[in-house]
Parts: structure tokens; C-alpha cells; sequence
């Protein structure tokens, strides 16, 4: 049952990404450790998934989705599908029901693209507007409805209690087991379209109560669409479901993908393209005997199989020249340390270094790396040099050091993912693409912060021990209490008393790392539990600034001079975000009627550990304009 709830506060906190020289964090990168099996303790009576072969599989890439440009003027307009389908895991294990999208064809309206799990790629020119009509067919009863018949029966481990004095509230109706709703991830997008949690709807035709389309006279119950402005910069942005109560079962269905956004003027950059640069979807499954999906997260935290791409331990065939490694975490709660490892002899240290150029929000100035932590939802490009392998080197990609729930947790360990075998002839004559050390990225600099900018603080509450857990003690269906102002710069400080990680996403806008800070975990929640019992006076509130415990600390190297819209908020840390303007999109789209925002307009900001999500640690802010 911890997997959902953790403890309130303990004593560890957990550091950051590893880059050259080895100096840098205070030498906080570890050794290898020794092989695992990935698949947990065999005598728990939880589930493990059968032994596995490793590396027999290829490693899928999802396919491109077709765009019609012939409906909206201006504008790709895009059909999706969710259904159910079958997907085999790995060559050892049988077929599985699982969840996916489908794409409609234009050109060939009889085979619509996708693979029965995920779903196809979108891959959209900057500033070319996006329409997605979403349609859900899926069954009405869940792939995981054990898990929907405990949220709903009042499985006090399972269903959200509201903290005094608020009253908890049912997070799906009672005759509703599957509802879904898609949510652009990363995206500048109106309100309407960003696919917030009540706007789902079912595949019978229930919608919830902020359900909302555009161009109502084209869809069905079980329908809805969205306009995507593009308007981001050159990026992996992702989409995925995020549906009310069940967002964490649905996404682990299959309900993800990827959505790139292109910079025509990305083609000078000399970065490696098509077959060279390799998508990787990362995501921690689990497996019965039989091959299908197995949900173990209500008994343990995280899964014990890793997955990319839909695939158990697959591997790539390389060329000795650079690639371009796109990589997401689309794990439910699962952080990563990532390392490239080579055999011994190969190099004079025993893993691969590579360049990070860019993070959620697009390119940073390069980096090179000998690792990297990436906690759920945050995505990492890399350039990787193979061009130094010995042809038949294989060069495994490896987790070391980091516990599902980071830094303080447990579950399954997993030490090796995937495989990349130098087993292929250089193509083409010489790799032309520009050495990373040599790139001219778009540069990011630092947003400032002015000394009246407005501080907002988020604080991680935890009633009790594997209790809900909120932001400022409020329940996630209240309504909003923080108004902002359009066009204002913030800077957001989640305070986090908790002794994991928790990975905080904000809705519409990019953001950059202003710092951390130590916080004396136990006095802050001891006053602020007083503070609730009080009555919440705002003159009795606990001052933040009289339980810091050290300076503050900048942000991670591999977080520095970088956009993101997930940011891993360490356990007994505050971490301070800027948000330089928020100004949601508000133009006309592709000549949609009611498709740009209209003031108030209300986002979310949550925890993207999906099981946290769920149980809600998710809160509504509103932006309004100046005057109002």
C-alpha cells in the first residue's frame, strides 16, 4: 500500500545529475553497482514478471502520424482513436491487452497508424497550428478495474480524504469505470484545450462537468476537439491521458506518446536526423506468467521490468557515429539515474560520456555528461557518440542509485534497460553532423528576479502517515485561491517536508530553476499543522524564511540555463521555479470559434508521480487579467 503514500518527513536528501569534470557535485556520481535481475524479491507474494531474456527484442519507434491539411485552413488537423488492442511485451512473454491511440491515414483511411500500445508521434512545424479530434472507444469497464472497485468502495489506502475542513468528494462518478481526456504535455495552450482533469469524458458519452470542445457540430459525446498553437519552442513535448482519479491507470494502460515540435531552422544545426535520432520512451511494467500487464503499484512502489518504447530490454543496432537520444520518463513513479556503460578495456573509464542540449523546454547550451537523474514526466536530449566503439561493442544503458521514490524509497531494482550493438557499417561515408562540443544552440538566459516579484508557495501536506496528500492542505476540487495576474512574473516555491522527491508539473508555462534550499522538515510541519488546527489565520501562518537551515543552492547543472515544465522538488527542500510571464494564448485558432483563452482561465499544477496525481496532490490557479 506505500506505493501511493509515503512517509512525512525523514532525513535524506538526494542530489543531482553528474557532469565533467567529476568534481563538480562533490563527486556525488557512484560506481555500477552489481547486476539485478529487475524483476524483485521471488518470494513476495506480489507479482514478478518471468524471467526474461535480455536484448532479443529491437527497439520499436512509434510511427508518425499523417496530418489532413485540408479541413482547417492553416492548420494539420489530426484524428486520434483510443482503443483497445494487443501488444507483445517481449518474445518470451504472450500477447497483452492493452490501451493505445490510433491515427487516421488521410492517405490510406483503411490502416490507421499506431501500434495497439502508446500511440503514433506527432511531428509539428513551430508556429503551424495543430487540431486533434480526440475519440474514445475504449471498453467501459477498466483494464485495471480492481483498482477502480477499491478507489470507489472507500479503500482508505486508495481513495483521497479531504484534510479538515473540507468534505471529500468521489474523484469519478459511481457508474463511471473508464474515463480519459488527453493533455498536451508541455504545451501553450488555451484552457480549453489543455485537457485538465474534469474535462474528461467516457466512451459512452459521459462528459464531466468542465468537458469542452471546439467546433461542437463535428463531434459525438465521445468526442472532443482540441487546437495546439505550436507556438513552443523547438521541442519533445508529450501527450498523454489525464483523467480524473485515474490517470495513473490509464497512462500505465498505454494512454502516452510523443509530440515533437520543428524548427525548419533546426536543419542547420547539423544535428543527426531521421534513423540517427531515436526516440526512447522509458517507462517500469510488470507481468503476469501469461504476458499481460500486471498493476502491483497499490502494494509496492514502482514496477520491476523496464520498458522502452513498449519493449522489455530491447536493443539498438548502431553505426560507430553520433545519435541523437530524445528520452522522456513516462514511468508512473519511477526516477532514473542513467548511464551509457561499456564494456571493460573499451575506454579508459568505464562509461560512455555524452552532451545533454536540451531539456523539457528545448536546446541549452551543451553539456557534457557522465549521468543524469530524470524523475517522471521530465524529458532529456542527448547526442551520443558511438564513433570510438570497437565494432561489436555493445554499450548498455544502466540505472544505478535511484530508488522509485527518490532518494529515500524502494521497490524493485532495476539495473539495466536497454542495449546499443555497434554491429552496423557506417552509412553514407562520414558522419557530417556537427561534434557536440561544436554546436550553436539558442542560447537561455537566466530570468531575474526583481526584489518585489511575487513569491506563491505550494507546501506538500500530509495529514498523516500513507495519508492523502495536497498542496496547502486544500483538496484538489475546491476552488482556486491563487489569482494571477496576466502577464506577471512569479517565482513558485514548493515546499517539501516529505522524505521523497516529488517531480511538480505546471500547466502552460515554461520555467526556469531559481535554487533550492534546506528546510527543517519536522519544526515546518509540527507549526503548520498547528497553523490548520488554529484555523488557518493568515497572520499565524508559518514564515518560511524562520526554517530554512542553509543557504540557498543553485540549480542542478543539467537544470541550469534551461526551460522545463517538471522540476524534481527535492524532500526536505524548498525549490524555488520562475516563471517569467504568463500570457495563455488567446488568439483565434485555425478560424475555430472560441479556441484562444478567454480571462478568467483556470490551469493546474501537480505531482507527476501519476499515483500521487491521482490521490490528490493537484491544485487549480487562475490568471486574470490586470483590471479584474
Amino acid at each position: 500500500m506505500v506505493a501511493r503514500r509515503k512517509f512525512l518527513t525523514a532525513g535524506a536528501v538526494g542530489g543531482a545529475a553528474m557532469s565533467l569534470p567529476l568534481d563538480v557535485l562533490g563527486g556525488r556520481a557512484h560506481a555500477l553497482t552489481g547486476a539485478a535481475t529487475g524483476h524483485g524479491d521471488t518470494g513476495s507474494s506480489v507479482t514478478q514478471t518471468p524471467p526474461l531474456e535480455k536484448y532479443v527484442d529491437p527497439l520499436p519507434r512509434p510511427k508518425t502520424a499523417v496530418p489532413d491539411p485540408s479541413v482547417y485552413p492553416d492548420a494539420d488537423y489530426y484524428e486520434f482513436t483510443m482503443r483497445q488492442g494487443s501488444w507483445r511485451f517481449h518474445r518470451d512473454l504472450g500477447p497483452a491487452t492493452v490501451w493505445g491511440y490510433w491515427a487516421k491515414n488521410p492517405e490510406n483511411p483503411d490502416r490507421p497508424t499506431g501500434m495497439g500500445y502508446l500511440g503514433p508521434t506527432f511531428s509539428v512545424t513551430k508556429d503551424r497550428p495543430t487540431v486533434v479530434k480526440y475519440r474514445n472507444e475504449l471498453p467501459t469497464t477498466h483494464l485495471f478495474q480492481f483498482v477502480i472497485d477499491r478507489i470507489r468502495s472507500g479503500d482508505p489506502q486508495l481513495t483521497p480524504v479531504a484534510p479538515p475542513p473540507y468534505k471529500s468528494h468521489p474523484p469519478f462518478p459511481a457508474n463511471i469505470n473508464v474515463w480519459n481526456v488527453v493533455h498536451q504535455h508541455g504545451g501553450f495552450t488555451a484552457p480549453q484545450s489543455d485537457g485538465m482533469p474534469m474535462q474528461s469524458f467516457s466512451p459512452d458519452g459521459f462528459q464531466g462537468e468542465s468537458y469542452s470542445t471546439l467546433d461542437p457540430d463535428r463531434v459525438r459525446r465521445n468526442e472532443a476537439i482540441y487546437a495546439y498553437t505550436n507556438r513552443e519552442r523547438s521541442s519533445m513535448l508529450w501527450y498523454h491521458d489525464h483523467a480524473m482519479g485515474m490517470t495513473s491507470l490509464n497512462i500505465y494502460a498505454g494512454l502516452a506518446g510523443l509530440y515533437l515540435v520543428r524548427d525548419p531552422a533546426d536543419k542547420q544545426l547539423g544535428l543527426p536526423r531521421d534513423e540517427f535520432e531515436v526516440p526512447l520512451i522509458l517507462q517500469d511494467r510488470s507481468f503476469h506468467r501469461d504476458g499481460s500487464l500486471a498493476y502491483t503499484m497499490t502494494e509496492r512502489e514502482g514496477e520491476d521490468t523496464p520498458v522502452v518504447n513498449g519493449k522489455a530490454y530491447p536493443f539498438l543496432a548502431v553505426e560507430p557515429r553520433r545519435y541523437r537520444l530524445r528520452i522522456l520518463n513516462a514511468s508512473n513513479e519511477r526516477h532514473w539515474r542513467l548511464k551509457f556503460a561499456v564494456p571493460r578495456d573499451v575506454l579508459p573509464q568505464p562509461t560512455l560520456p555524452f552532451w545533454l542540449i536540451g531539456t523539457d523546454g528545448g536546446f541549452r547550451t551543451p553539456l557534457q555528461m557522465l549521468n543524469f537523474l530524470i524523475g517522471p514526466a521530465e524529458r532529456y536530449d542527448l547526442i551520443v557518440d558511438f564513433s570510438e566503439m570497437p565494432m561489436g561493442t555493445n554499450v548498455t544503458l544502466t540505472n544505478y542509485n535511484a530508488p522509485v521514490h527518490y532518494p529515500g524509497g524502494a521497490g524493485p531494482e532495476i539495473s539495466e534497460i536497454m542495449q546499443f550493438k555497434v554491429t552496423e557499417r557506417l552509412s553514407g561515408g562520414a558522419d557530417r553532423t556537427t561534434p557536440a562540443r561544436k554546436l550553436k544552440l539558442p542560447s537561455v538566459s537566466p530570468i531575474k528576479p526583481k526584489p518585489r516579484t511575487r513569491r506563491r508557495e505550494w507546501v506538500l501536506y500530509q495529514q498523516k502517515l500513507f495519508g492523502t496528500m495536497t498542496f496547502n492542505a486544500v483538496p484538489f476540487m475546491e476552488p482556486s485561491q491563487d489569482f494571477i495576474k496576466a502577464g506577471s512574473t512569479e517565482i513558485w516555491e514548493y515546499i517539501n517536508p516529505n522524505h521523497d522527491a516529488h517531480p511538480m508539473h505546471v500547466h502552460l508555462v515554461n520555467f526556469q530553476v531559481l535554487n533550492r534550499q534546506p528546510l527543517d522538515a519536522a519544526g515546518y510541519q509540527a507549526d503548520y499543522e498547528k497553523w490548520l488546527e488554529g484555523g488557518r489565520k493568515p497572520a499565524d501562518k508559518p514564515v518560511l524564511t524562520e526554517y530554512l537551515t542553509g543557504p540557498p543552492i543553485p540549480p542542478d547543472p543539467d537544470e541550469a540555463r534551461s526551460y522545463k515544465d517538471t522540476v524534481k522538488a527535492y524532500s526536505e527542500m524548498v525549490t524555488r521555479i520562475i516563471i517569467q510571464e504568463f500570457d495563455p494564448p488567446t488568439d483565434t485558432i485555425a478560424s475555430l470559434a472560441g479556441s484562444g483563452t478567454k480571462f478568467p482561465a483556470t490551469y493546474v499544477t501537480h505531482c507527476h508521480i501519476l499515483e500521487h496525481e491521482d490521490d490528490d496532490l493537484m491544485r487549480p490557479w487562475t490568471i486574470v487579467r490586470p483590471r479584474d
